[in-house]
C-alpha cells in the first residue's frame, strides 16, 4: 500500500494490506439513527491525517454518509450513474473530499422498488471495473442499519470487509442491534476473527448496558464518543469534529478508533469472532 511518508508518520507497512496489496477494509455497522455517519467520516478523516489513502464507501440509499467529507454536499450515487448511463467513468461515481479522503456513494433503488441491498452489489461491481482500490490504504465502509437481510449483509463478507467496528449507545435497542449484528457476521466465519469491538456513541444517559453487553460478548469497547454539541456545530459547517474542533476530547477519541484500526491492520490487535 502507498501513503504519504511526509506526514509526519513513517511509510507504511507493506504487510497491512494483507494479500496482493489490496487495501484494509473496515465495516461500520449500528442501528439506524445510531451516528454511523459521523462516526464514519470522523474515522476516515483520523486516517487521513495520519497520511495513509482512504476511501469511504456510504453502503445506504439515503447517501448522506460522505457529506461532511465534501463540506456538506451530497454526491451522486453509483446507482443513479447506472441508471443513466453505462459509459460512466472513474470521477464520475467517485469524487475527492477533505484531505483527499475518496468518496463513494452506493445509493439504491427509489423508495418501495427494490432492494437496497443489491445496490451494494452493483455499486462494488462498478468500483471493481474502475480499478478503484488501487493504492488506497483503508476503505471504510458506512453501512445502513441493522443487518435486516443478506444485501446489508455484503459488507461484512469476509471477500468484502477485513474489521468489523460496531456503533451503538446507552439504548436497549441499539445493543440489541449489535447483538443481532454479530450473530449475523457468525453466517460468515471463516474462522479468523474480524470483529475489532465497540464504539460507544454516548447520548448521555448513563446506563452501563454497553459495557455489560461487551463483557458478555467478551468484545471490547474501543472508544467512548461523549455526548457533545461540538458534533452539531460541526456538522452545521458540513466538517467532521476532526477538521473544525481537532484539539477537542471528542476528536480525540475517534483517534483512538482510527489508531486501533491502524493496529488491526498490521496484525498487532486481537480481533474478536
Amino acid at each position: 500500500m502507498t501513503s504519504d511518508t511526509d506526514n509526519n508518520r513513517d511509510s507504511p507497512d507493506s504487510s497491512r494490506s494483507g494479500s496482493g496489496g489490496k487495501p484494509f477494509r473496515i465495516a461500520v455497522y449500528g442501528k439506524g439513527g445510531i451516528g454511523k455517519s459521523t462516526i464514519s467520516s470522523n474515522i476516515s478523516y483520523a486516517l487521513a491525517t495520519l497520511g495513509f489513502r482512504v476511501m469511504q464507501i456510504g453502503c445506504d440509499p439515503k447517501h448522506d454518509s460522505t457529506r461532511l467529507l465534501l463540506n456538506g454536499r451530497a454526491q451522486d450515487t453509483i446507482m443513479d450513474t447506472i441508471r443513466s448511463t453505462d459509459d460512466f467513468e472513474y470521477d464520475d461515481v467517485i469524487e475527492s473530499g477533505a484531505l483527499g479522503i475518496l468518496c463513494a456513494e452506493a445509493g439504491g433503488p427509489p423508495a418501495g422498488m427494490g432492494c437496497g441491498g443489491r445496490g451494494i452489489l452493483t455499486a462494488y461491481g462498478a468500483l471493481d471495473r474502475l480499478d478503484a482500490w488501487e493504492d488506497l490504504d483503508f476503505v471504510v465502509q458506512d453501512v445502513l442499519g441493522d443487518v435486516v437481510c443478506g444485501g446489508f449483509a455484503v459488507p461484512m463478507r469476509p471477500e468484502h470487509s477485513d474489521a468489523v467496528i460496531i456503533v451503538t449507545s446507552e439504548e436497549f435497542m441499539s445493543v440489541f442491534a449489535a447483538n443481532n449484528i454479530m450473530r449475523g457476521m457468525l453466517n460468515f466465519d471463516t474462522g479468523t476473527p474480524r470483529l475489532m469491538g465497540i464504539v460507544l456513541n454516548s447520548r448521555g444517559g448513563g446506563d452501563d448496558l454497553p459495557e455489560r453487553f461487551a463483557d458478555a460478548a467478551e468484545v471490547p469497547i474501543l472508544a467512548v464518543v461523549p455526548r457533545s454539541d461540538l458534533f452539531r456545530e460541526s456538522e452545521a459547517a458540513g466538517k467532521t469534529v476532526m477538521e473544525a474542533f481537532p484539539h477537542s476530547e471528542e476528536a480525540a477519541s475517534i483517534r483512538s478508533v482510527a489508531s486501533a484500526i491502524v493496529s488491526a491492520a498490521e496484525g498487532m490487535l486481537r480481533m474478536f469472532d
